[in-house]
């Protein structure tokens, strides 16, 4: 038996402790304390504060990834104190905290709700081209001892005669050429710098090569570039790794030490790469089966991504198959199993987003370059180890890959050739296709191209091509089978809609009211009533002023 209170219990905190508490800043409590001085030329204040004096910006967003954001404070105080040394009216500085994508892109949508003039973006990026508005990176000076660094390539690379591409991190891209200084000093004469460039699609992203020696063309590298072997300062992206491993005759990464800047993540192995390329190749089988596809909308900020959503639907549709436009912001698998007709997904972002890690998740993710591949037959699908997981580049793979236009045919020809598959047996060229078996099960796929099975049962298109009452009637004498309508599906406005047919025949609620069934339960629904309304104190029902 409980025993007895002499006393109210605490239900709250005491007002006198209300002000006590204070919330860690994240990253606050691993991040080692640094003087304004070092603070200042990490986040390079003085060529932020010249750009914005320069450009008259006047409302200026700063987007900081979470490790960097427990000094958004300071950095706004310390930009405004500069500004005003400079005798400049300071603008409107708005920090952009949570993203709505990846970290590494723009975020043009949240500096676009405060009305920015341009936005300042602090750390690491993929440097994909924006569409809106003019943007300033700061990927902050990080220190690096670049003896250690000298060390470690002497260590790869015995061989001074070795053809080498140093490439760094953005965040590291300033030691570089020092690096590469100190190598060519001890003998190592065939060492090749890069430099940062706004292109993605270049043939080491976001990197142009130098040339040595200034008699050697500087695209001699780009030529042969499978020459060469890369070592990168700190950990690439994963990504990055895989869109090299096919271009270079071999990568070699320096671990940078974990810093509170950066995202504390394990280094990357280059002797996985084939493995998980292997990986990447199951999925895009996964996809050759799949009838409806989802392209995945991950950024709203890269330049050309709603080109290539077009260019996606055409490429999907000259497949035969059904797409579905999707936005959910930031991507996780409890968003991605709310679509369960989906078979497949196709990302469209940039270039290091659309790797997606696929643990947790019920259907495949994929990038637009293994979606090419995946929309190929058996016999013109050949897989040569390279991958790219941008959106560059997808307008050409579809004007290679769509099927070429057909002439268009007039109305007895085509009423010819539907007299000739009713009648002798004919069968359309989607009928003559060979099958579609799923490699990983083996079970034949009868459904991997739902459009063009549907083309012909529509109404639309029966309709079209459908002859006179008497001509009908003379042929159907001679017709010992008639056929029957395949793959029959729900329409959406006269268009098949694969997702229409997978609530009717697959989803077991369909929204309000879809329980009742009329054929069983002949009681028509309750009449609409007004409730009770009012405070908890006492509710009023209806029109009475009666209480309950």
């Amino acid at each position: 038996m409980s025993t007895d209170l002499h006393a109210p219990p605490v239900l709250s905190t005491p007002a006198e402790y209300l002000y006590e508490h204070q919330t860690a800043l994240p990253g606050r409590e691993t991040r080692p304390d640094r003087s304004d001085h070092e603070l200042f030329e990490v986040y390079e204040i003085a060529r932020t504060a010249s750009e914005i004096q320069a450009r008259d910006w006047r409302r200026v967003a700063l987007q900081f990834p979470d490790a960097m954001l427990a000094d958004a404070p300071w950095v706004v105080g310390a930009l405004g104190r500069e500004l005003a040394l400079r005798k400049v009216e300071p603008p409107r500085l708005y920090v952009l905290a949570d993203t709505s994508y990846s970290a590494c892109c723009v975020d043009e949508i949240a500096a676009e709700h405060a009305d920015a003039d341009a936005v300042v973006h602090y750390g690491r990026a993929c440097l994909s081209p924006t569409a809106r508005l003019p943007v300033l990176h700061i990927f902050t000076r990080q220190a690096l001892d670049r003896g250690s660094v000298v060390e470690a390539f002497a260590r790869h690379f015995a061989d001074k005669a070795t053809k080498a591409i140093v490439v760094a991190d953005v965040m590291f891209q300033e030691h570089v050429a020092p690096v590469c200084a100190l190598l060519r000093s001890q003998g190592y004469a065939r060492v090749v710098a890069t430099n940062i460039i706004h292109d993605p699609s270049s043939p080491i992203p976001n990197r142009s090569i130098e040339s040595p020696d200034p008699a050697e063309p500087e695209h001699h590298a780009h030529q042969h570039l499978h020459e060469y072997h890369l070592f990168h300062i700190s950990t690439p992206p994963t990504s990055l790794l895989l869109t090299l491993s096919s271009r270079l005759a071999s990568l070699h990464i320096y671990p940078t030490p974990s810093s509170p800047y950066t995202t504390t993540t394990s280094p990357l192995d280059p002797s996985t790469t084939p493995s998980m390329l292997r990986r990447r190749y199951a999925l895009v089988l996964r996809l050759v089966t799949a009838s409806v596809i989802g392209i995945l909308v991950n950024t709203l900020s890269v330049k050309n991504y709603m080109s290539t959503i077009g260019a996606l639907r055409e490429q999907i549709a000259a497949a035969g198959k059904k797409s579905y436009t999707i936005v959910v912001g930031k991507l996780n698998a409890a968003k991605l199993a709310n679509f369960a007709e989906i078979d497949g997904w196709v990302v469209v972002g940039c270039w290091e987003s659309g790797l997606v890690d696929q643990d947790g998740l019920f259907k495949p993710v994929i990038t637009p370059f293994e979606l090419s591949l995946a929309l190929q037959s058996d016999e013109t699908r050949i897989w040569t180890g390279e991958w790219w997981g941008g959106i560059e580049g997808v307008e050409n793979t579809v004007s290679r890959d769509t099927e070429p236009a057909r002439p268009q045919k007039t109305e007895e020809e085509e009423e010819e050739e539907t007299f000739a598959e009713d009648h002798e047996g004919g069968i359309d060229d989607d009928e003559s296709e060979p099958p579609v078996f799923d490699l990983r099960t083996g079970k034949l796929v009868s459904n991997s191209r739902p459009m063009r099975v549907t083309i012909r049962s529509s109404p639309s298109a029966t309709n079209a091509t459908q002859p006179s009452d008497s001509s009908t009637a003379s042929r159907a004498g001679g017709s010992a089978i008639v056929k029957r309508g395949t793959g029959e599906i729900a329409l959406v406005n006269g268009v098949a809609s694969p997702g229409a047919e997978f609530l009717r025949s697959k989803r077991t609620w369909q929204g309000l009211g879809s329980d009742f069934n009329s054929s069983e339960n002949e009681e028509r629904s309750t009449v609409v009533e007004e409730g009770r309304s009012g405070v908890a104190r006492g509710y009023t029902v209806g029109e009475e002023l009666t209480r309950s």
